[in-house]
């Protein structure tokens, strides 16, 4: 895994620690640590990212959003 995704994904970690956010939480959660908002649509960075196995995310009917959570730390690709 190159430098720059480890750090994704240990931002990620230390932001969403084991607890799983909607797409509009993550925007939020991403704005107040970090006082940055993904240039490009944020679904769809994030959706990148569950198809390299790096983020866990479904759609929840009941919200009628997308929810994601990150893997446990040994089920992430190398």
């Amino acid at each position: 895994m190159n430098k720059a995704l480890r750090q994704a994904i240990d931002s990620l970690r230390e932001v969403m620690g084991d607890r799983r956010c909607t797409t509009n939480e993550m925007k939020d959660v991403l704005e107040k640590f970090y006082g940055y908002r993904c240039p490009d649509d944020l679904s769809r960075s994030l959706n990148k990212l569950r198809a390299m196995g790096v983020l866990c995310g479904e759609v929840d009917r009941e919200q009628a959003c997308w929810v994601w959570w990150l893997p446990p730390q040994g089920d992430q690709p190398e």
